[in-house]
């Protein structure tokens, strides 16, 4: 390389910079030669950078065999540990009918050792784009050896490979019945959610504050691993004994769909009840408030009382030999409230006295009235109560039936025979005679007229002239 020498100073004047060196000090090196160095070292390292970008930094190129290809594409993601360390090259179908993809592994991660698996993942069950392939490298030492590399372009057999299930996949599991069933339960799902967007995102809102208690719940429970393994066996247990009722369990559940079905037929009744459980609840609260001194009242009457419950005994065993015969007329009294069959007992005839009263109600201002106009009539019968009760009482004792007293009634007729004459003789009557101490026609009788008038006058009765009687009709 040819280089231009800078212009030489005069002669009588000294170099640049020579003032500055010590007296018989000479440079050590020449431009000439550390100027191409330089140059050299830039040019190495920019072929250097120039191999590592366009040689693709040293990546090895495996291949792994899956039974499908699971909708991979060219350039999908290499990941290990989620850190992508490559991408797909190609994908090829093989002749017995699987897919072969090739894979570029960064020169950071190779060579990949024996064990290493490999696995299709998706971000979600329900996407089906953004795929990647999820390498699980094997071990570097085993057994304090070291373990066996793979080659560049090694294949991966089906046996270290897993696809991903698809969604469609999982769906075909199930039988068109069961499909159709999910596909209404996914559509009354959109219609429950219908109009319902903004109570939704709040939800949402404080679903990672829950899912922030349940994690701290599961720590507590973590806490205590034998009181946890001792629910989960205990719930094991109750499981297997309510499969063991399968049929119990069934019958029950569809006992209480029928109840749903008919508190949803009740919808306003239930809204109503609701509606008034505030109120309800409040008056409970007072209830509640009130409650404490209520129970102390009750203790105090507990502690008065306990002295007393030495005589209980005495008293149940006197209580004994009164309920023993109440019992049947208590039972006789139960019958007559309430005694099968139709109208012979209490609680029908009360149930016959609404229509009686309202019977009366219309009914019974005529009878008064027609009483009222009645007592000119009937009053006149008043004074003859004393002979009506001594009829039904002398008839009573004549004709009752036959007892020691001989009580028959016994008619006999009585007619005079003698007449009483002069010298206190008897003289023989005719039949005709006989008869004429009888009269008749007496219809007009006082009362009390029927026997012997009273020495003090009070029979007859007439009542100072107001009963229309005549009191000369004595016997």
């Amino acid at each position: 390389m040819a280089t231009a020498s800078p212009p030489r100073p005069p002669e009588d004047s000294p170099p640049p910079g020579e003032d500055s060196l010590p007296a018989g000090r000479v440079r050590s090196s020449s431009p000439g030669f550390t100027r191409p160095l330089a140059m050299g070292s830039l040019a190495v390292v920019v072929l250097l950078v120039a191999y590592l970008i366009f040689s693709g930094g040293g990546a090895t190129r495996y291949k792994l065999l899956f039974n499908e290809a699971n909708q991979l594409v060219r350039g999908d993601q290499v990941q290990v540990g989620g850190v992508p360390v490559g991408s797909i090259k190609n994908i090829v179908l093989t002749h017995d009918f699987k897919a072969l993809v090739t894979i570029e592994v960064n020169s950071s991660l190779t060579p990949l050792h024996e064990g290493t698996t490999a696995q299709v993942r998706v971000p979600s069950l329900t996407s089906v784009a953004n795929r990647y392939i999820a390498l699980t490298p094997g071990p570097n030492m085993v057994n304090g050896h070291p373990n066996r590399a793979l080659p560049a372009g090694a294949t991966l057999p089906v046996t270290v490979t897993k696809g991903v299930v698809d969604l469609d996949q999982l769906f075909n599991i199930f039988n068109p019945q069961t499909r159709k069933a999910l596909a209404q339960v996914l559509q009354g799902s959109a219609e429950q959610y219908a109009g319902a967007g903004h109570d939704f995102s709040l939800s949402v809102k404080y679903f990672s504050p829950s899912l922030a208690a349940n994690d701290h719940l599961f720590a507590e429970l973590s806490k205590d691993q034998a009181t946890l393994t001792s629910f989960l066996v205990e719930s094991a247990k109750a499981t297997t004994t309510i499969g063991a009722r399968a049929p119990a369990l069934s019958s029950l559940i569809e006992n209480a769909n029928t109840t749903f079905s008919a508190v949803g037929a009740h919808q306003s009744s239930l809204a109503q009840s609701l509606r008034q459980l505030p109120s309800t609840l409040r008056h409970g609260s007072r209830t509640f408030a009130d409650l404490p001194s209520t129970l102390g009242a009750l203790k105090q009457l507990v502690d008065v009382s306990k002295p007393d419950q030495k005589r209980l005994p005495l008293l149940f065993s006197r209580l004994h030999s009164l309920l023993v015969p109440a019992t049947p007329a208590v039972r006789d009294f139960s019958l007559a409230f309430n005694r099968p069959g139709p109208s012979n007992d209490l609680t029908d005839a009360f149930r016959i006295l609404p229509a009686l009263a309202q019977a009366l109600s219309t009914s019974s201002p005529d009878g008064v009235t027609a009483l009222k106009e009645s007592v000119p009539i009937t009053a006149v019968f008043g004074p003859y109560s004393p002979d009506l009760q001594g009829f039904f009482r002398d008839f009573g004792e004549a004709s009752a039936y036959y007892d020691a007293n001989g009580h028959y009634a016994r008619a006999v007729p009585v007619f005079d025979d003698f007449s009483l004459g002069a010298n206190n003789t008897l003289t023989p009557v005719t039949p005709q005679q006989g008869l004429e101490g009888l009269k008749t026609g007496q219809l007009r009788r006082c009362p009390g007229a029927g026997t012997q008038p009273a020495a003090d006058g009070s029979s007859p009765f007439v009542d100072g002239g107001l009963i229309n009687c005549d009191p000369s009709q004595t016997p």
